[in-house]
């Protein structure tokens, strides 16, 4: 029986769009590279018993892989492009630890590093960065997901404390973390983030099972019985929805980057097979139709790379606007999709065996096509752009 190889990274890169990358950034990418290749295995394991291995999420924050680009006191430099490269390779690998960096560094850390205080930043920045301490980001609730704006969960301000009550629902990292940024309106409905650590009384986590997707990470249901925190608990710089806003935008081409990581792990895992599988005698390489498929696959998958580049180059400038990062994560995330289902179908029986490794891809996809903003939404924040009217009601 034929053992197939198909995790290996083939550099695939038609147009030599990453030719040219500075060496601080392909520093980052190739520890990103070296930490795909060493747990891919480990990974799959995990992931088909929706395990979360926490020691994985430590060793990210010991390469210094988890910043996700945020700035602030004692984090490491590190540019957009490296960023993403950063995000693509890990996602390579594993889907779940790509979503650990969306979490741990995109969400919560850049929270923290946008909004906090010089006292908050300098007790939590760098044990995130170097996941000494686990983050969490709780916004979405269980019945506000597309329509997070209208968040229901309160904080009411008594005396030296604010008491915080509601509900929030798939949070990564909710029920094993250490701190929380959970989002509220406050008294005069304000929308404000709030560090709440994970021990405090009324906080109550449970980890969701029997998901079909990013199984080795855990997201949690919370919720906040009188939650009292102290009131610097409070990040100062938030007051309103576009606050939050400013999170999920920076985040969103972060998926773009992890959805053309699993759209490479895919593409090469397809052509791999092409040419390790005999049927009929010859290696499917050689028939006229896998070649077809294949090249409408690298067509698909370049472009994903043209979009994450060139809006890279756009956000170092710091010229990218948010409806540029709602295209490059509405594109890529369902250019994805059609490269995961080209790939399955490739190989045949084989497309849906763990070891193989396309099925992990195609079911992580659905995930990060979903997160961020569905693609509903990023086709109406892109409408409105166009059209100068909303059309979310």
């Amino acid at each position: 029986m034929t053992d197939y190889q198909l995790s290996a990274a083939l550099d695939t890169d038609f147009y030599t769009l990453f030719s040219d990358v500075p060496e601080e950034d392909r520093a980052f990418w190739d520890r990103a590279r070296t930490f795909a290749d060493d747990t891919v295995d480990e990974l799959a394991v995990a992931w088909d018993r929706a395990e979360y291995p926490l020691h994985l999420v430590r060793r990210l924050g010991e390469l210094d892989l988890l910043t996700d680009g945020c700035e602030g006191p004692g984090l490491t430099p590190m540019s957009p492009l490296a960023a993403g490269l950063v995000n693509m390779e890990i996602s390579r690998g594993d889907g779940s630890m790509g979503t650990v960096i969306a979490v741990q560094g995109g969400l919560a850390l850049r929270s923290i590093a946008m909004f906090g205080s010089d006292e908050q930043k300098a007790q939590w920045l760098v044990p995130l960065a170097r996941a000494h301490k686990l983050g969490a980001f709780a916004l979405t609730e269980p019945d506000h997901g597309s329509d997070s704006v209208g968040l229901e969960t309160t904080a009411h301000r008594d005396g030296d404390h604010w008491v915080i009550s509601g509900s929030k629902k798939w949070i990564g990292n909710g029920s094993v973390g250490d701190v929380t940024v959970i989002w509220a309106r406050d008294d005069d409905s304000k929308v404000r983030g709030f560090l709440v650590e994970q021990d405090t009384p009324g906080y109550h986590a449970t980890t969701i099972t029997g998901k079909g997707s990013l199984r080795a990470i855990h997201q949690a249901s919370i919720t906040l019985d009188n939650v009292r925190v102290p009131a610097d608990a409070v990040l100062p710089g938030t007051h309103t929805f576009t606050d939050t806003s400013a999170v999920l935008v920076a985040t969103r081409l972060g998926v773009a980057w992890s959805a053309l990581g699993h759209a490479t792990a895919l593409y090469d895992a397809a052509l791999s097979y092409s040419r390790q599988r005999i049927q009929f005698g010859k290696s499917l390489s050689s028939f006229q139709l896998v070649q077809e498929r294949l090249t409408t696959m690298l067509g698909q998958l370049t472009s994903m790379q043209l979009h994450c580049r060139r809006l890279a180059d756009l956000d170092a400038a710091g010229t990218m606007t948010p409806t540029q990062a709602s295209m490059a994560k509405y594109t890529n995330t369902r250019t994805a999709r059609q490269i995961a289902s080209m790939a399955r179908d490739m190989l045949g029986g084989n497309g849906i065996l763990l070891e193989n490794h396309v099925i992990r891809h195609l079911a992580d996809i659905e995930s990060i096509h979903t997160y961020e903003g569905t693609e509903s939404i990023q086709a109406l924040l892109i409408g409105r752009h166009l059209t100068g009217g909303g059309a979310f009601t």
